[in-house]
C-alpha cells in the first residue's frame, strides 16, 4: 500500500512541470534541477523506508514461526495436563477422614459374694479411618476401618468378672480385647434418588453403632448411626428408605426405612440333621421428624432364631465355649421383639433427651431366660423395659460441656448392644440403674486445617447398680440379686456376679 501511494505521488510530481509548460510558462532549468534533486531524495528515503519495512516483515515472520512452535509445545503440554487431570480427578473423588482416641479407665466392682475386682488403669488406643467415594451421581460408597486395643496387649486381657464376651461379629472393632489389626468396621453402598424420587437403597456392613442419643456424651453434635443406642450391634444387612418434608416448618423432615440384617450365618450344613439356623433381623426405623436440634425417632424390629451363643473369632474359644459355659451345642432359642424410641432437643445451651425401650422374648421349646433348677425350660414370653434420659449444658465461648445421664433396666430387659463403647459391660443393657456425669473440653489447639477437625478431652464417672443377674444375656434366668433364694441358685452354679461398680474414664480425642 505504501509503495502504491508513493508511485502515484511520484507520477503527480512529474506531471506538474509538464502542465506548467503546457500552460505557456517559460522554462526554468535551475528550478527543474532543484525539483529533480528533491524528488531523488524522496525516492532514496522511500527506498530506505521500504527496506526497513522488509526487515520488519522478515522479523515478524520469524516471530510468527517461533510462536507457532511454542503453540505446538503448549498443545502437547495441555494434552499431558489433561491426562494427569484425569488421574487427579480419580484421586480427588476419594475423601478420607478419621479419628484417634486414647482412653484411660479406672474400674472397681463389688460382687454379690464379697469379692472386689479392680483395674487401676486400663489404657486403650482406637484409630478409625473413614472413606467416601461416588461411583456415579447417585451411587456412593462409604467405609470405615478401625483398630482398637489395650496398651501392652495383643490378645484378650484377664476379666475375673466373666462379663465380657470374646470377640465375635457383633463386637469386633468395638471391644479392646483383640489385636492391633485394622478391621473393616463399616462398608456399604448407597443408591440415592432412585427414579428421581427421595428413595434410597443401602447394602453392606451397616452404620449401626453409637446411635442417638449417644453422640451427646461422645462429644459429637452429629448423628453417628441410624439406630437408637439400645441397638448397638455391628452387622451386615440392607435398608430401603423414603424421605419427605412434612410441609410444616416446625416438623421439618421425616424418613422411614425398612431394615434387614444377619446376625449369625449358620454355614453349609447337612439337611438330614437338626442344625442351627441363621439368625436374622428385620424391622422399621422411623425418623418421625427432624428440625434443627429437635429430633424424634422410633425403631422396631424382630430378631429371628436367636442363638444361645455366636461364633467367636478365637478358634480355641469357639470350639470349647459350649463346654466352658455349660450351654452345650450351639442352637436357636426363639425370637426377640425389640422396640425403642428417643426424643432430643436443645434449648439455649441445654441439650436434653428422653428415651425408652421395650423387649419381649418369644422362646421356642428350648426356652429363653431358663432356670436350670426348675426342671423345665422357660417358654413364657418375658417383657423387659428401660428408661434413659440425659442433659448436657454447653458453655460454647469457654469450650466446656457438662452432662449427666441416668438409665434403668427392668428384670427381663434386653439391649441389643454387644457393640457398646464401655470397657467391660454395656451401660444400656444394665438390669438396674446407672448414673453418669461427664465433662467435655474442646481444646484450644489453633486454626482448623480440615473441615473435620476437632480435638477434645472427656472426663467422666459412672456408677452401676445391678438388681438382676445376667445383664445383656437371654440364656439364663434374670435372678434377683436381692433375693436369698436366687442368690443360693447363683452360688450353686459357681457364679459371683457384679453387684456394684464404679468407673472413671479420661480420653484425648482428635478428628482429622
Amino acid at each position: 500500500m505504501v509503495k502504491k501511494i508513493s508511485v502515484i505521488a511520484l507520477a503527480g510530481m512529474l506531471a506538474l512541470p509538464a502542465l506548467s509548460l503546457a500552460g505557456g510558462g517559460s522554462p526554468n532549468v535551475a528550478d527543474m534541477e532543484q525539483k529533480i534533486e528533491a524528488l531523488s531524495r524522496q525516492l532514496d528515503e522511500l527506498r530506505a523506508a521500504m527496506a526497513a519495512q522488509s526487515e520488519m516483515n522478515k522479523a515478524l515472520a520469524e516471530n510468527v514461526e517461533a510462536l507457532d512452535k511454542n503453540v505446538g509445545i503448549l498443545d502437547e503440554d495441555f494434552e499431558d495436563l489433561d491426562e494427569r487431570a484425569e488421574e487427579w480427578d480419580l484421586a480427588a473423588r476419594f475423601k478420607f477422614y478419621g479419628d484417634y482416641r486414647a482412653r484411660a479407665d479406672y474400674y472397681s466392682a463389688d460382687t454379690v459374694f464379697g469379692r472386689t475386682l479392680d483395674n487401676e488403669s486400663v489404657i486403650t488406643n482406637r484409630f478409625r479411618l473413614n472413606m467416601r467415594v461416588k461411583a456415579t451421581e447417585n451411587v456412593e460408597f462409604k467405609g470405615r476401618l478401625a483398630m482398637y486395643k489395650t496398651w501392652g496387649n495383643q490378645s484378650a486381657f484377664t476379666d475375673d468378672s466373666h462379663a465380657m464376651w470374646p470377640v465375635f461379629d457383633g463386637n469386633v472393632t468395638r471391644t479392646p480385647i483383640g489385636s492391633s489389626a485394622l478391621y473393616v468396621d463399616r462398608a456399604f453402598v448407597n443408591w440415592n434418588n432412585i427414579g428421581g424420587a427421595p428413595i434410597w437403597f443401602s447394602i453392606g456392613r451397616r452404620p449401626t453403632t453409637d446411635g442417638p442419643p449417644g453422640q451427646m456424651r461422645l462429644g459429637s453434635d452429629e448423628r453417628l448411626a441410624t439406630p437408637m443406642a439400645f441397638m448397638d450391634w455391628p452387622f451386615d444387612g440392607l435398608s430401603l428408605g423414603y424421605g419427605w418434608n412434612w410441609g410444616a416448618e416446625s416438623l421439618g423432615t421425616g424418613k422411614l426405612r425398612f431394615c434387614y440384617g444377619r446376625g449369625f450365618e449358620a454355614g453349609l450344613l447337612d439337611d438330614s440333621t437338626n442344625n442351627i439356623k441363621d439368625m436374622d433381623f428385620g424391622g422399621f426405623s422411623w425418623d418421625i421428624m427432624k428440625k434443627g436440634d429437635r429430633f424424634a425417632y422410633v425403631q422396631s424390629f424382630l430378631a429371628m432364631d436367636v442363638f444361645n451363643y455366636p461364633n467367636f473369632q478365637d478358634p480355641i474359644i469357639n470350639q470349647a465355649f459350649g463346654d466352658m459355659s455349660g450351654m452345650g451345642d450351639r442352637k436357636n432359642l426363639g425370637d426377640i421383639l425389640h422396640t425403642s424410641g428417643v426424643y432430643q432437643d436443645k434449648i439455649a445451651g441445654f441439650n436434653y433427651f428422653v428415651s425408652g425401650g421395650w423387649s419381649r422374648t418369644m422362646p421356642d421349646n428350648d426356652g429363653l431366660f431358663n432356670d436350670p433348677f426348675s426342671g423345665h425350660t422357660n417358654t413364657n414370653d418375658e417383657d423387659g423395659y428401660s428408661f434413659y434420659a440425659g442433659l448436657r449444658y454447653d458453655l460454647e465461648e469457654a469450650g466446656w460441656k457438662f452432662g449427666a445421664e441416668f438409665n434403668y433396666g427392668s428384670q427381663y430387659w434386653l439391649a441389643m448392644s454387644p457393640g457398646h463403647d464401655e470397657i467391660y459391660q454395656s451401660k444400656l443393657a444394665t438390669r438396674g440403674q446407672v448414673y453418669e456425669i461427664y465433662t467435655i473440653w474442646d481444646l484450644p489447639t489453633g486454626e482448623k486445617i480440615s473441615k473435620y477437625a476437632k480435638t477434645f478431652m472427656r472426663l467422666g464417672y459412672q456408677h452401676y447398680e445391678y438388681d438382676y443377674f445376667g445383664t445383656g444375656d437371654w440364656n439364663m434366668m434374670a435372678y434377683d440379686l436381692g433375693d436369698p433364694g436366687d442368690l443360693g441358685k447363683i452360688q450353686m452354679m459357681g457364679q459371683d456376679p457384679v453387684e456394684k461398680a464404679d468407673q472413671i474414664y479420661l480420653t484425648f480425642e482428635a478428628y482429622f
